[in-house]
């Protein structure tokens, strides 16, 4: 009889963890080296497979693929994007523009919330962005460690994994992305084993992410693990708010990671109109760039890809040139300044108020939906719910910092269709597993 049972489980288990194999594919290829100069990565390439296979399964399925409420959320943003299209500067702009949207924040998201079947295929994803996070993570502290990483007040210490110094932020938000999810994992699996690790994988993982000196990243990963800390109680909340802090004592201060510099970028977060540094005072003035663009173009804005040709007609002079990229690698070259690093700014000044309410009123609603659903659910889906809320909220508090850009940015659509799925999908697809299936 218990011989029986065996193929049973198999054949439910098999199609839905296969079915998100082209998602496994995405991260995966993320771990690659990235070409310098590149445009098109493995991993954009992966994601056309990804959409590709959820149009087969939409196609053969015998009902709608999606709900109503899903049409509509990932509805706003096409007809935002859309009309900012037209008013792109030349046509090439508003194609690439018009793709590079509809791949991160439409196409893959929906792909991954049709893929996605279950709570199996769900924890197989976030456990591949955790791997993912370990792999680049390592890379990072061994290049802090020899002083073979991007170029950082004047060493080459920041860690950036196989993303090199063109894109400074792409190991912090691969990183970050890990921290969340096992983070996640850790307070929402019931099974001990599978917990200890997710939470030996997150404190780990605090070494590379400081390495980043990103204190974006540091920013959304704080806000992020603290709101899921805080949805499953106060007591615990308190309990790995400690562990995290004497971790960090340990690692920071009693085996002097880069306790000097560490301190003075932390310090940099907080005190930023004192005395700020070039990339600050280039960010402030980009930030209020933006908003002169948008008060001259309030409804649409001033078209996709547009912001660079605007930036200096809008732009005081204290704006630098651009910014010293160098090392893992790499010569040195002066990279242009080429968006806000803000994306709420960047759809503000480049798709007007239109853009900003298509975008991030979708993103809000998926949040409140997910947020509804997780305390709906209670204690039994929170192994899934709690990492898929977590990976939405970073991505909202990063944009206060960052916006879309460089091979990374692909991972952004993967977990707002974690996200999607999570809010989204059918009951039957994001509950727990019951006896009967045994």
């Amino acid at each position: 009889m218990r011989l029986s049972a065996l193929p049973v489980r198999s054949a439910l288990s098999a199609p839905s963890l296969l079915s998100v194999l082209p998602v496994l594919a995405v991260v995966v290829l993320l771990g690659l080296p990235v070409t310098p100069g590149g445009s098109a990565t493995p991993a954009d390439a992966a994601s056309g497979l990804v959409v590709l296979c959820a149009l087969v399964r939409a196609v053969r399925g015998a009902r709608r693929p999606l709900t109503r409420t899903a049409a509509v959320l990932f509805g706003l943003p096409v007809v935002g994007v859309a009309v900012a299209a037209t008013g792109a500067l030349t046509t090439s702009d508003a194609l690439a523009g018009l793709a590079r949207y509809l791949q991160v924040f439409v196409l893959v998201p929906v792909a991954v919330l049709l893929l996605v079947r279950d709570r199996r295929g769900a924890r197989l994803v976030l456990w591949s962005l955790v791997g993912l996070a370990l792999w680049q993570g390592a890379i990072g502290v061994h290049q802090n460690l020899t002083e073979t990483g991007a170029l950082y007040q004047g060493a080459d210490i920041r860690a950036v994994g196989t993303f090199g110094p063109s894109d400074v932020m792409g190991m912090a938000t691969v990183v970050a992305f890990g921290v969340v999810a096992a983070t996640g994992l850790a307070l929402g699996t019931r099974a001990r084993r599978e917990r200890l690790v997710a939470a030996g994988c997150a404190l780990a993982l605090l070494v590379p992410l400081a390495l980043s000196f990103s204190r974006g990243a540091w920013i959304a990963t704080a806000f992020a693990c603290g709101a899921q800390l805080l949805l499953v109680g106060v007591r615990r909340a308190a309990t790995v708010f400690a562990a995290a802090a004497a971790a960090a004592v340990v690692l920071v201060g009693g085996l002097g990671l880069g306790a000097a510099t560490l301190q003075e970028r932390l310090t940099s977060v907080t005190h930023v109109t004192d005395a700020p540094d070039q990339s600050v005072v280039d960010r402030y003035t980009m930030w209020a760039a933006a908003g002169e663009m948008w008060r001259g173009h309030p409804l649409t804005g001033v078209g996709l890809k547009a912001f660079p040709a605007h930036r200096d007609g809008h732009a005081s002079l204290a704006l630098s040139s651009g910014s010293d990229t160098a090392g893992a690698g790499q010569a040195f070259r002066r990279q242009p300044l080429l968006s806000p690093h803000n994306m709420y700014l960047l759809l503000l000044s480049e798709q007007g108020m239109l853009g900003l309410l298509a975008f991030a009123g979708s993103w809000l609603a998926l949040l409140v939906i997910a947020l509804r659903r997780l305390r709906r659910g209670g204690r039994a889906v929170r192994d899934c719910a709690l990492p898929a809320c977590g990976l939405l909220l970073w991505q909202l508090v990063n944009f206060l910092y960052a916006d879309i850009g460089g091979p990374s940015t692909i991972l952004a659509g993967v977990c707002l269709g974690l996200a999607a799925w999570w809010a989204l999908a059918p009951d039957r697809a994001t509950a727990p597993t019951t006896a009967g299936t045994r």
